[in-house]
């Protein structure tokens, strides 16, 4: 029959407060108890509370991350199917995460429902878990919070405050035409983090394109200048996964890729 083990003494618990060890806190009264029954050497109880001490550190600073990268879904490498748009040697070349050690670039273009998304938030998410920090966000977003910057003057420190992450993902390049100012923000952040930090960028649009929703040719070169110089490319395609599932969900027919 189990008993509750005694509580640490009172100046024990004050220190270890003291010193943020909410996990050796927490463990040791139970772990001692069996230290004892298993007459455990000193070694192993202080090994024992310190890997605890790691363990619950690590997964803290995770959560955090991942709260912090902003994704919209969690969506992880596992559940992508990638048979369909990217080669499986560039899809082990990407989930290694090389790429981000050597900032390095990812761009994704293809038509709507191929998986672009899912597969920047979910290499996001394999860079949080590896111990990276990850910022997600959509090209509307982040041209809004420049603009922002803009306003007050602070755009400068808006763009460094971004770059402190090791990997910025940037969704839905060109959903939506720029102005000038807005393509002239969108150019200064890429210049920023050219050989500095990784890009991540998903676009409908072929880079033959991006005149479309960039006012200047010259802004559009000079920016897939800088993403393109040191970039994996993918180009995905294949039948939308979101009307395919839809139209699983309604009894159609079964399309495959």
């Amino acid at each position: 029959m189990s008993t509750t083990a005694p509580p640490l003494d009172a100046d024990l618990v004050a220190g270890l407060r003291r010193l943020k060890l909410a996990a050796m806190r927490q463990l040791a009264p139970e772990l001692l108890i069996t230290a004892k029954t298993q007459r455990w050497s000193p070694e192993e109880v202080l090994r024992a509370l310190v890997e605890a001490e790691i363990t619950a550190r690590d997964a803290s600073n995770e959560r955090a991350r991942l709260k912090a990268a902003g994704f919209p879904v969690l969506k992880t490498i596992e559940e992508f199917d990638v048979a369909a748009s990217i080669p499986a040697p560039t899809w082990a070349y990407l989930t290694s995460l090389e790429w981000l050690s050597a900032k390095e670039n990812l761009a994704l273009i293809g038509p709507a429902g191929t998986g672009k998304s899912h597969t920047l938030i979910a290499l996001g998410h394999a860079a949080v878990t590896a111990g990276h920090r990850v910022r997600y966000l959509t090209a509307a977003d982040l041209v809004e919070t420049l603009y922002r910057g803009l306003a007050d003057n602070t755009v400068g420190r808006v763009i460094e405050t971004l770059l402190r992450n090791e990997l910025v993902l940037v969704d839905e390049v060109g959903f939506a035409p720029l102005d000038d100012t807005g393509a002239q923000l969108l150019f200064r952040f890429v210049a920023a983090a050219y050989e500095r930090r990784s890009l991540g960028i998903a676009s409908h649009h072929s880079f033959e394109d991006w005149g479309r929703f960039l006012p200047e040719h010259t802004t559009a070169v000079s920016m897939l200048d800088r993403l393109l110089h040191h970039a994996t490319t993918v180009v995905t395609n294949g039948q939308s996964y979101r009307m395919l599932q839809a139209r699983q969900r309604r009894g159609g027919e079964h399309l495959t890729h």
